[in-house]
């Protein structure tokens, strides 16, 4: 019996975030899931792969503020977000569907 142990490490995406454009396609990618929580976890990925003291120095949170707006266990209010994404070089743009 082969009891040779592996060393799997975890997946974490804030490593593979290295450019603007990864940033934008991932959030896009999770935006188009419609999922509040996933957007929130995504948020959260970004803003460990920019540097959560960066994001927290820029909107004036607390990091554990922030970890705690990211984790899934909370409803951050819209300004937060809002906040979050300003420090990070986002902004939200809304378009119109042609197929409601």
């Amino acid at each position: 019996m082969n009891t040779k142990k592996h060393n799997i490490k975890e997946f974490d995406v804030s490593e593979y975030l290295k450019t603007p454009e990864d940033i934008v396609a991932y959030l896009n990618a999770v935006i188009a899931e419609d999922d509040q929580e996933l957007f929130l976890a995504a948020l959260g990925d970004v803003a460990k792969a920019i540097g959560m003291s960066r994001i927290a120095q820029e909107t004036g949170l607390g990091r554990e503020s922030l970890y705690k707006t990211f984790s899934g266990k909370t409803n951050p209010r819209f300004e937060t977000i809002i906040s979050v994404l300003k420090a990070m070089g986002a902004t939200i743009q809304l378009n119109t569907r042609t197929n409601h």
